[in-house]
């Protein structure tokens, strides 16, 4: 079972994120809060495995918790609730330890899978944003560090990293591409070595950085 907390500043939004999880049997809701201090209080009780957070919030807002559990050097994954506008909040968001991100708008499977891949240790790109987030890249840059000129990459290593890009799962970009799942984490070292980068979510805003998810 793994356990949430639902922090949003919206009563209705909130209310039904919870009403949502409360029909998965492998979600226990652990609590709820409606703006950053409420957050940072949930997280401080314990017992919750992921966080769910939007950005925009009174008093203390999500940037502002995340940034704070990062100086506190608390690692617990945090998936951010976002609206199509919040393109940059998004990126601001990632830069400061997010985990992962989802449009308010998606399914229960996709919030439970999400809720799933950040307390098992991975990250989550929605696909959806993706080429929001490339122009707001190309606009202002992701502020993602890395090697500033990376080795090339192999072209089966452009297509882990795209599928990476797009919110796959180490499973699914194994039967994507015809790959043992071993050969896939492979692959993925490897790119996350040439891109000076340590995690899924880095590699993708390095790679929109670089230019790498652009198709010719």
């Amino acid at each position: 079972m793994i356990r949430v907390a639902v922090v949003d500043d919206q009563t209705l939004v909130r209310q039904g994120i919870v009403g949502l999880l409360s029909l998965s049997d492998d979600i226990e809701v652990a609590g709820e809060g409606e703006d950053g201090d409420d957050a940072l209080a949930l997280v401080a009780a314990g017992g919750i495995d992921v966080l769910l957070l939007d950005l925009r919030m009174p008093r203390r807002d999500g940037i502002a918790v995340l940034e704070t559990l990062r100086e506190r050097d608390l690692t617990l994954p945090v998936l951010v609730l976002t609206t199509f506008d919040d393109d940059e909040l998004v990126l601001r968001a990632l830069r400061a330890g997010a985990r992962g991100y989802l449009l308010k708008d998606v399914t229960l499977e996709q919030l439970v899978s999400a809720i799933t891949v950040l307390a098992g240790g991975g990250t989550l790109l929605q696909p959806g944003l993706t080429d929001r987030l490339f122009r707001a890249v190309r606009q202002g840059g992701s502020g993602v560090g890395g090697i500033e000129r990376p080795e090339p990459l192999t072209p089966r290593e452009r297509d882990v990293l795209r599928l990476v890009a797009a919110g796959y799962s180490n499973g699914e970009i194994s039967e994507a591409l015809h790959l043992a799942p071993g050969t896939v984490k492979n692959y993925l070292s490897a790119v996350f070595a040439k891109l000076g980068v340590r995690d899924r979510t880095r590699a993708a805003l390095r790679a929109l950085d670089l230019g790498l998810l652009e198709t010719t």
